[in-house]
């Protein structure tokens, strides 16, 4: 992604430390994070320093390679279990991070020695991180040909490069559009309670010159009975063998709305977000954080004292309303997604 006339991607490795792209400080501060131990990465984990299904699980696949490299041979063994079930306790939606996790573990044990062992486990973090950009473009030549001239387009939270490793998922079809001309506006759901939409899809957005408005979550209906959106545009968490899909909580409600006013709702994601060992959306785990997301804003506290709030993070959108799965080897019907666990 292009940030002040530079290239980054949300995620990568140098020597043995993981520096990722700050997202809780967007748009106000553009930070980079150097992260050296596993409570570092588990932390930006947790607090969504680093978030976004791919994102996480490049920084979660390069957690693994980091422990590799940091153990002391009598010890190794025993630490990179510690360090896999430490990244896998912190954030049980993203498929992403369970998948990259058990690949690069997996990678690990089975080389013969400790010293080849450390080599494979970050060839293998980077092998990820190099697939998901080559994915995401893919992701969005195939979404681009969704998108025609003036069409107006909504999105929900953000699934761009800062999500991914680089260039992103939903807003890969819109950024290819762009860049081939296309005149399209874009409305940027806010996606409360953390305002992924207005504080980090309407940076990327503002940063290539892409044509957005923010709207409230609340917004969508009214702009879509009007008849101003043309189609939605989101990413996913994770992906069922059946086409149900996990997302952002608030994309179950764009999807119905979406059904129920004839646009078409489409779902960006890679192969690495289908799980095939979920049957269908209530085999996908939902997390709850903290309610303070809720009840306080900007650190001040917004609801009555003696009032909680419940802060699920996703919902799961049924495959009844999706029209169609963009992934890295083309647009699926969600019926047919069943189709692609041999090419995973």
């Amino acid at each position: 992604m292009k940030i002040k006339g530079n290239n980054y991607r949300s995620v990568w490795m140098e020597h043995n430390s993981i520096k990722i792209i700050d997202q809780t400080k967007l748009p106000e501060k553009f930070e980079i994070l150097e992260l050296n131990n596993l409570t570092e990465v588990c932390e930006a984990i947790l607090s969504m320093k680093v978030r976004g299904a791919p994102a996480i699980g490049a920084a979660a696949a390069f957690g693994i390679a980091q422990a590799a490299f940091t153990s002391a041979e009598s010890e190794f063994y025993t630490n990179l279990k510690k360090a896999k079930t430490a990244l896998l306790n912190t954030r049980p939606t993203a498929f992403d991070l369970f998948y990259t996790v058990n690949k690069v573990y997996n990678a690990i044990i089975k080389t013969d020695n400790i010293k080849n062992a450390r080599i494979c486990g970050l060839k293998e973090a980077q092998k990820f991180a190099d697939e998901n950009v080559e994915a995401c473009i893919k992701i969005g030549e195939y979404g681009e040909k969704l998108i025609k001239n003036n069409f107006r387009i909504l999105t929900h939270c953000n699934a761009g490069a800062l999500a991914t490793v680089d260039f992103g998922t939903a807003l890969a079809p819109i950024r290819i559009a762009h860049q081939n001309g296309k005149n399209i506006f874009v409305f940027v759901d806010e996606t409360r309670p953390r305002l992924q939409g207005a504080k980090l899809t309407a940076f990327e957005l503002a940063e290539e010159n892409i044509p957005h408005s923010i709207i409230a979550d609340n917004a969508a209906g009214y702009f879509m009975q009007n008849g101003e959106i043309d189609m939605v545009i989101t990413g996913a968490d994770r992906i069922a063998a059946n086409g149900d899909a996990a997302n952002k909580i608030g994309t179950y409600e764009k999807a119905v709305l979406a059904k129920e006013n004839n646009i078409p709702f489409y779902i960006a994601a890679p192969l690495s977000t289908i799980d095939f060992t979920c049957n269908s959306g209530e085999d996908i785990p939902i997390e709850f954080r903290d309610e303070d997301e809720i009840l306080a804003f900007n650190e001040i506290r917004i609801a009555p004292a003696k009032s909680p709030a419940k802060n699920p993070a996703f919902d799961i959108t049924p495959a009844k309303y999706i029209t169609g799965i963009i992934t890295e080897k083309g647009i699926f019907k969600p019926d047919e997604i069943i189709n692609l666990k041999e090419k995973k």
